[in-house]
């Protein structure tokens, strides 16, 4: 039998998140308030007997000019049971219905279901393997049988895939491949014997030449900024405003002050590289990172790194997520030195189940790929 699905407040919707070891930042009722041009909803998933048993923070918005039915999108989610033999029946027929109540035309998620991972040294040997093309290509180290079966029940019932464009396996949307370093079970001096030679040589380095990593606030903002504007001209992708930090800031720490931290790099009196932390539960994201193109010798990127793995730590992390890597192993990519950066951590590449759509409006759904596509 299908579970009864209902908007949940937001005190509902934190107090389940709290009850596991873990969720996306994207799905904490917080995130709603970051994304403001966006409206947004906390559903929740119950039982008969009443009980929560699931729940989805949902952001709706209007993507065309003078549509009045609207995109619903639950970004990494929604946090319920993926591996349930009756996902579709019972957890996602009841959202469809409910969101096609609600004037959606089309709807994206982003399971946060596992498909494989890959040891650090099987992406550097990918890397150095001139024959190797893709990280998709490469045999993993791990990899989750139930992820297919999760994929196989969703087109069966109607999901698919948008096709993944984007420049060197980056895609819009929520990224595909991820660089994790676990935590759980390890000291801090375990993760460390993980980094490779030159992440070690290179957090000593920046010690000995007085690096001084410290915690921010939100005053701290406008210098991570100024460093971050540079970063997006440098790497190549459009830099959001200040103003938006400056939300993100507000709304994330009024839910947790631990929800969201601003680490700066300083050095003989100048902010050499800067990024936010995120946290939910044991699950620790490297958010946004920026960094300036001056005494790069310094190492202050691995020393900021460094620190955030150590309060990671403190905080009781079971793991600290790198967020995005490309998937392409081409030399020519410009993306291939911050996977080279991430792989000396000693983690794993991650793949995840990847975004999914289902077309509650064909016409509609269509009408919105194709203005997609000549942005």
């Amino acid at each position: 039998m299908p579970l009864r699905l209902q908007a949940i407040t937001r005190d509902e919707h934190l107090a389940f998140v709290k009850s596991l070891p873990s969720a996306s930042h994207m799905q904490v009722p917080s995130w709603g308030d970051v994304k403001s041009d966006w409206r947004a909803e906390s559903l929740g998933w119950f039982e008969e007997d009443g009980r929560l048993v699931g729940v989805g923070l949902v952001l709706m918005r209007r993507p065309l000019p003078k549509l009045r039915r609207h995109l619903a999108y639950l970004p990494e989610g929604p946090v319920i049971d993926w591996y349930a033999p009756d996902l579709a029946e019972r957890w996602l027929e009841p959202m469809l219905a409910y969101l096609k109540s609600r004037g959606a035309f089309s709807v994206k998620m982003g399971p946060p279901v596992v498909v494989r991972r890959w040891s650090a040294d099987t992406v550097k040997a990918a890397i150095a393997d001139p024959a190797a093309r893709r990280l998709r290509g490469t045999r993993a180290t791990e990899h989750d049988e139930r992820a297919a079966a999760v994929a196989d029940e969703l087109r069966r019932t109607g999901w698919h895939q948008p096709d993944p464009g984007g420049e060197d396996g980056f895609a819009p949307g929520q990224p595909r491949y991820v660089f994790q370093v676990p935590f759980a079970g390890r000291t801090l001096e375990d993760i460390r014997s993980g980094f490779n030679q030159q992440w070690r040589r290179n957090i000593k380095k920046a010690d000995k030449s007085g690096v001084k990593v410290v915690q921010g606030g939100y005053d701290d903002l406008p210098a991570f900024h100024e460093l971050y504007v540079e970063t997006a001209g440098r790497d190549r992708f459009v830099p959001r405003a200040l103003p938006y930090f400056q939300r993100m800031w507000r709304v994330l720490t009024a839910e947790d002050p631990d929800r969201m931290r601003l680490y700066l790099a300083h050095h003989e009196g100048d902010v050499l590289a800067a990024a936010t932390m995120l946290t939910v539960g044991g699950h620790v994201w490297y958010s946004y990172g920026a960094s300036t193109s001056r005494k790069r010798e310094v190492q202050p990127s691995n020393a900021i790194q460094w620190r955030m793995m150590t309060d990671a730590h403190e905080l009781g992390a079971s793991v600290y997520d790198l967020r995005g890597i490309t998937d392409t192993l081409d030399d020519s990519s410009h993306l291939l030195g911050l996977l080279r950066f991430k792989v000396g951590t000693g983690g794993q590449a991650v793949e995840y189940l990847g975004e999914w759509d289902f077309p509650l409006n064909l016409l509609l759904h269509k009408a919105l790929a194709l203005y997609m596509s000549r942005r």
